[in-house]
């Protein structure tokens, strides 16, 4: 991926993409070597991805 996810740039994704989003910055995670820039990225975009489906699933009302 190699690209960090902003909380601007993913309000236009469904819970169900975010999902996917956060699989593929874990794929690349496990797969990037220790103290790369790779490494950060994925890290952070997990972050952030996370706090956006937090956020979204935090306010959805349950009956």
């Amino acid at each position: 991926m190699s690209k960090i996810f902003t909380a601007a740039a993913l309000d236009h994704y469904s819970v169900p993409e975010l999902r996917t989003l956060f699989r593929q910055a874990q794929l690349d995670l496990a797969a990037s070597e220790a103290e790369t820039p790779e490494r950060r990225d994925a890290l952070a975009s997990m972050e952030n991805i996370s706090r956006a489906i937090a956020m979204r699933t935090a306010s959805t009302p349950t009956i």
